[in-house]
């Protein structure tokens, strides 16, 4: 079964809990905090697996979450770090958020992508101890990991696409000139999916071709199969429209020609716009009174298009084809890699009335829901993202409702991994 897009959500790991402890050894009277911290949760890793050709495994599972992290122990112990989960793709694969539809990452390269991040591992009471402080009786919590909901989309990566209504010999064109084997018959939609072939015209000389399945009027509206799998010609660098001019079926060779090129416009005008190749198919059974050749030659040289007499059953002129083909890739620019557009939103600010504050001696530690996206969205390398956390904090009210509290310049603000110096 051939699945080329699928819906799935993917969850990173929680972060493991920092440890309350102290030390307790003979002879050491007093050891201190010695709790560890939590360990990172594993985030979810997209990986180019070059064997696969389908999205068929996601079909029947649906939500990946990444491991947990351990919990922090005692003697400064950390926790564990989770395990990232690792999910093969094939190459081709376009990943897009699932509410806005924007790219997040085109895997068509053998990079791997972090598609949700692991939550952070919480502090343990090693970290609070201070001298006016130094039996600290607390720890933080890990912080959830990412999840988000995303569409898989595969784009297959090849050189040319084969277009053209079904039965028109696309599939013998493709089994005739590389190893692809795929069904052949005569009738329509014989080829339910698309089929890869490598050519090899020369020595270093070869190119990827995918016979797209048959696209009939109306496909850019969902009719037929060419609605789903119009999108694998997305990335062809060149396209061979093949037309069957023997009228063997009593079609004209021109009106499929104008249709095919029709569909292919109302689904992308950048895609209309692609190179193209007339490949006038069936030759050996053209009737010797029929004008359908000569028709077809002169429309389609008026639009700017090459043709090509070929007859896909008994290989005459196919060499002539593919040797064209790999002369025209040559001037043309490389596939098409999609650049992401998609822009991590950033979460929602509440009010200080939604967040708990515990005082501890000189210390404040606050927690809340909103609060633990926030800090996990933010850079605090990056100065304009510091500004902006600030920002956030005071406009909800935070900084007002410690002052109220009775916080004191000097004491310590500790907001899950982040502790500062209160200044007014």
């Amino acid at each position: 079964m051939f699945v080329d897009k699928v819906r799935i959500t993917v969850c990173g790991g929680r972060g493991g809990d920092g440890a309350v402890a102290f030390h307790r050894e003979k002879y050491v009277a007093a050891g201190g905090p010695d709790g560890g911290d939590g360990g990172h949760g594993g985030s979810v890793v997209l990986h180019v697996n070059s064997n696969l050709s389908t999205l068929l495994d996601f079909r029947y599972k649906r939500k990946y979450v990444a491991p947990s992290g351990a919990n922090g122990l005692g003697r400064s112990m950390s926790g564990k770090r989770g395990e990232n989960l690792i999910i093969q793709v094939p190459k081709g694969t376009v990943v897009r958020d699932a509410q806005t539809n924007q790219i997040i990452v085109d895997m068509s390269t053998e990079e791997d992508f972090v598609l949700a991040k692991g939550g952070r591992g919480g502090w343990g009471n090693g970290h609070f101890a201070t001298a006016t402080r130094q039996v600290p009786r607390f720890a933080k919590s890990g912080t959830p990991g990412q999840e988000r909901d995303v569409i898989l989309e595969l784009k297959l990566l090849a050189d040319v696409g084969l277009v053209g209504f079904p039965n028109v010999g696309k599939s013998t064109l493709l089994s005739v000139t590389s190893n692809a084997r795929p069904k052949i018959a005569n009738y329509h939609f014989t080829t339910l999916y698309p089929n890869l072939g490598v050519i090899y015209v020369d020595e270093g000389v070869s190119f990827v071709m995918a016979d797209i399945p048959g696209i009939i009027e109306g496909a850019a509206e969902g009719a037929g199969l060419g609605h789903d799998f119009l999108r694998h010609i997305d990335r062809c660098r060149l396209l061979v429209h093949v037309v069957d001019v023997s009228g063997s079926e009593g079609r004209d060779p021109v009106a499929d020609f104008d249709a095919i090129c029709a569909e292919l416009h109302d689904y992308s005008v950048d895609l209309s716009n692609r190179p193209m190749i007339v490949a006038a198919n069936k030759c050996d059974l053209l009737p010797p009174d029929s004008d359908n050749l000569e028709r077809l030659r002169s429309h389609v040289e008026a639009l700017g298009c090459k043709l090509y007499e070929i007859s896909a059953g008994t290989t005459q002129g196919v060499k002539t084809l593919m040797r064209v083909v790999a002369e025209e890739l040559r001037t043309l620019p490389p596939v098409t890699i999609y650049e992401p557009d998609y822009v991590e939103p950033l979460p929602p600010t509440g009010t200080s009335d939604e967040l708990e504050i515990d005082h501890l001696g000189s210390t404040w530690v606050i927690s809340g829901l909103w609060l633990e996206r926030l800090v996990s969205n933010i850079n605090f390398d990056d100065y304009e993202s510091r500004n902006y956390f600030d920002l956030q904090l005071r406009k909800c009210g935070l900084f007002t409702r410690l002052e109220e509290m009775g916080i004191q310049d000097g004491d310590t603000v500790s907001i899950y991994d982040l502790e500062f110096e209160y200044q007014r």
